[in-house]
This record gives structure tokens, sequence and C-alpha cells, in this order.
């Protein structure tokens, strides 16, 4: 059974119901974690002495879901055993990136982190050892996350089986092998969250609004990105003609002739589903979305909608039609 949200807009623990990424910066979930360090004697007999909350455990499991980190963070084929293991190849403009361990494994995962370190990299894009992180990893998304959900995503994360793989070096000519450089790329491109709700607007619409800014990252895949690699911030959701696994992105913003200004809050909630005519013929990479969308409760799904259908209609090049199959998270 998913866990519910409480009134505050935080995942429960009960009731019913995560860049340069993939292609062209996109791929859906966290990446780019780089493993240091080992874990001490000391930090394995504190975890063993304060086992983590089951129910932070299962919160977080729903953030996870619902940024479709497994997504990246898994090698397709690799078999449940090594879920979270990374691998994943992410081809860019760049260079070629591959997603990291984040299973507590003390070599290659991150089982050497403090929480500190954790948030640090959520929302400051900075590892354990003070490097910069790139943005294939969202971290100007996640940055957005609350220090609750944060924590809770860690507790998480901390539960997972360790898998003892060795994380594969990036593929990265000069200049872009440079990680200093990204230092004045954060000062133009990274808004250090966390999001704050916006006065005046209806509980649902903010909890959407997080869920797809933050939690979901939608905006990395869904807009075009300028030379820097950042996130068109003008047109935001308006989809974009570059390719992610052979597929477009389409308008997702409620334009009339190019996006979903024909839809309705209960299309957009069922695609979210995995339900009615448009999700049966969802294709490439949001298959991956839509099954996790599937696992959020209904009533996140249903703010997820109704934030997208209140977003400024913008033109786009690549239309939703009825098959959607170019979209992705």
């Amino acid at each position: 059974m998913a866990p519910a949200v409480d009134s505050t807009g935080r995942v429960g623990a009960s009731g019913t119901g995560g860049p340069w990424i993939r292609s062209a910066w996109r791929l859906p979930g966290a990446a780019a974690l780089v493993v240091v360090g080992t874990l001490s004697a000391h930090a394995q007999a504190k975890q063993s002495a304060q086992p983590p909350d089951p129910a932070a455990v299962q919160r977080g499991a729903y953030l996870l879901t619902a940024a479709n980190c497994a997504s990246c963070h898994t090698l397709p084929g690799s078999g449940s055993a090594h879920q979270l293991a990374g691998g994943r190849a992410l081809p860019t403009p760049f260079g070629v990136f591959f997603s990291p361990n984040i299973t507590p494994d003390p070599i290659h995962g991150i089982g050497g982190w403090t929480f500190g370190d954790f948030k640090r990299a959520l929302r400051r894009g900075v590892s354990p050892s003070n490097t910069h992180y790139y943005p294939v990893f969202p971290y100007t998304s996640y940055t957005g996350m609350s220090d609750s959900d944060i924590e809770d995503l860690w507790a998480y994360l901390g539960s997972v089986p360790p898998v003892s793989q060795p994380n594969r070096p990036h593929e990265l000519g000069f200049p872009y092998s440079l990680r200093l450089a990204m230092a004045p790329w954060k000062v133009l491109f990274l808004d250090q969250g966390p999001l704050k709700p916006e006065p005046g607007r209806p509980p649902e619409w903010n909890r959407g609004r997080y869920l797809v800014n933050a939690v979901a990252h939608c905006a990395d895949c869904h807009a075009p990105r300028n030379f820097l690699g950042a996130v068109d911030r003008g047109r935001t959701m308006s989809g974009t003609r570059e390719r992610l696994e052979g597929y477009e992105v389409p308008n997702i913003t409620p334009d009339i002739q190019t996006g979903i200004g024909r839809w309705s809050v209960g299309d957009v909630t069922g695609l979210l589903a995995g339900r009615g005519m448009r999700a049966m013929h969802v294709g490439g990479p949001m298959r991956e979305v839509v099954r996790n969308t599937s696992r959020l409760s209904e009533a996140d799904r249903t703010a997820m909608a109704v934030y997208l259908k209140s977003l400024p209609p913008r033109f786009g090049e690549v239309k939703p039609g009825g098959m959607m199959g170019g979209m992705c998270h």
C-alpha cells in the first residue's frame, strides 16, 4: 500500500496512494552522485545501534519512486540484485556520463557518507570531497526538496541492500572534464532551495508544484537547454526536438495548439496513473516514468495535473498528440 499525504503535503506512512540527461541532457531520476570515502567502524556501529524509523523508510521509498531514481541508477537488464548500483550510460553533447552506485556499500556506494553529505549533494551539488557535481545529476531541481523529505530519502537509501559494484568513470573530453567550471555555472543557474509554497495558492496546487519541480524534476526533460546546458527558464515545459532514445519531447504546457490545452485534469491524471487511451500509447522513456507515477497516490497525481494545467501556455515545436510517445521524465 502506497503512503498517503498528510495535511502539510508531506508523504505519510500509510494509506493509498525522481541534465545533462540521457540524450541532450536528459535521463529520469538522480544521477552522478560520485562515491568517495569508506564507512568507519564507528559509523557502522552507530547505524546498527540506531536503525532508521520504518515510517521514514516507507516515506523515502515513495519519494524515490516519485523521482524515478531507480530508472537512472540501475543498469537495464542487471536485475534486482543490482538495484540502485549505477552503471547506466547518460550520453550528452559533452560526453558520456555513468550513473553511480547509491546503495550503502562502504567502498563503491554512499555507505561512507553522512546525512550532511547527502543533503549538501542535493542542495548544492557538492560531493563529500568538496568537488562539484555536473548537472547531469539534477540538483538544480532536487535543491527544492524539503529538509524532511531529504531525511526520509536518506533513511530509505540506508535501508537498501549494499551492492559492491564499482563506479564507471565518465567519458568527457577537455574542457568538460574540468569540474571547477561548475562553480561559475552554479552562480548563474542554481537557485538554492528549499522550494517555498506560494502564498494564496491552494494546498493541492502547491503540492503539485513541489512534486513537478523539485521531486520529479519534469523540466529537466520537458524544456530546451541553452548552450551552457541549463534549462531555458523562459520555455519551461514547452518540450524540445532534442531527441531522447529516438523520441522528441513534447510540450506539456496548456497551449491549445501545441500543448495539453485540450486535455482535462483527469486526462493528465489518467496518463500518470497508466490508464486511459493516452496511457496505452505512451512510449520510450516515459514508460519508465508512468510505471512509477502509477504507484503514487491519486491525490498526488491529481495535484501534478492541476499544477501543469495552471502553467502559462507556451508554444512548443513538439505536440503531445494522442500518442505521447516522446514524453519523458
